[in-house]
């Protein structure tokens, strides 16, 4: 049987108040199912992560959109993207399964149970990083609230602030080049980080000593375009940076070519060095510290579960701080 909305090629016309009549009572599965697609970037992505086919996925947002009587995205073989309203709509979804979760979690906490979900994001390549307090706080956590679902998620630094910001994070723990003034911190641990050449580069065979001014000035550069460090600014501005990488692997993959130096954490490019594919460069003059810190916004009401993992985070500073 054909929908309304495939016989007319247009969404069947509501009024403000019966759009908003008929979203009140809707099943919210449907907004799940097009949370999940936005944040998924599109239909065939999404479907893992509702573990539905294609075709049910398809006809959720069309079922969906037919009853909020508006176009919500546009999707085709070439892109997935939002309409104006479709922005409007998942950004209330946010506020919506935000006010439930707080509901079903002060409920919980009533009866003496820490539940909920409780989505933590985290800055790509991190796990090889020993002062990060995250998997121990993980650990702790599922101790304390063994009926709690955590989803952690690895993403890019803007797109963990945004999504704290708009409540899809309920926390990130990301490096911090600037002030961050929309944000509750937690400062948890520095991030050390060298400049590095590859077994390609004539840097490698020689000395640091070697290594003087003239060479440097000659050298080429590849930049982290997140990494904005008042350090490694000084030295970058009085080269050439004809490179720019957006992640930590980036940055690695140019370095390697044998072209550029880079700097990269110490943490992630110790199995580069162990196996002799790079060295640090003057590590003594060009080593730098980046402050990396644990970000939330202030919920209220207050989430529980959320404060049980600051709490955790907090003493795991206090901790790293004495040591």
């Amino acid at each position: 049987m054909a929908s309304q909305l495939t016989e007319t090629g247009n969404l069947p016309k509501r009024s403000g108040e019966a759009a908003m009549s008929m979203a009140s009572a809707m099943d919210l599965k449907l907004f799940k199912v097009f949370r999940a697609v936005v944040e998924a970037g599109g239909f065939t992505a999404a479907q893992v992560e509702l573990n539905i086919s294609l075709a049910a996925i398809s006809k959720q947002i069309s079922d969906l959109e037919i009853r909020l009587g508006m176009r919500l995205c546009t999707r085709g073989r070439e892109k997935f993207c939002l309409t104006e309203q479709g922005k409007i709509i998942y950004d209330a979804s946010l506020d919506l399964f935000m006010a439930l979760d707080n509901f079903r979690d002060r409920l919980g906490n009533v009866r003496g149970e820490l539940l909920g979900d409780l989505n933590i994001a985290v800055i790509d390549n991190t796990v090889s990083d020993p002062d990060s307090p995250l998997v121990d706080a993980l650990k702790a956590l599922q101790i304390k609230a063994p009926k709690a679902k955590v989803r952690l998620n690895v993403a890019p630094l803007d797109e963990i602030e945004q999504g704290i910001l708009k409540g899809r994070f309920a926390a990130g723990i990301v490096p911090v080049y600037s002030g961050k003034d929309d944000f509750q911190v937690i400062p948890l641990y520095d991030e050390v980080s060298e400049l590095y050449c590859s077994n390609r580069h004539p840097f490698f065979a020689m000395s640091d000593e070697s290594v003087d001014e003239k060479c440097l000035s000659e050298a080429e550069f590849v930049e982290h375009a997140y990494a904005v460090h008042a350090g490694k600014s000084t030295l970058m501005s009085q080269r050439e940076v004809t490179a720019v990488a957006t992640q930590v692997e980036a940055v690695a993959i140019m370095i390697k070519t044998g072209r550029y130096l880079g700097y990269l954490p110490v943490h992630w490019a110790r199995s580069y060095v162990s196996r002799g594919e790079m060295r640090s460069i003057k590590r003594q003059k060009f080593a730098i510290a980046t402050p990396v810190k644990l970000l939330y916004k202030q919920q209220v009401p207050r989430n529980p579960l959320l404060d049980v993992f600051l709490e955790i985070m907090q003493e795991s500073s206090s901790a790293n701080n004495q040591s």
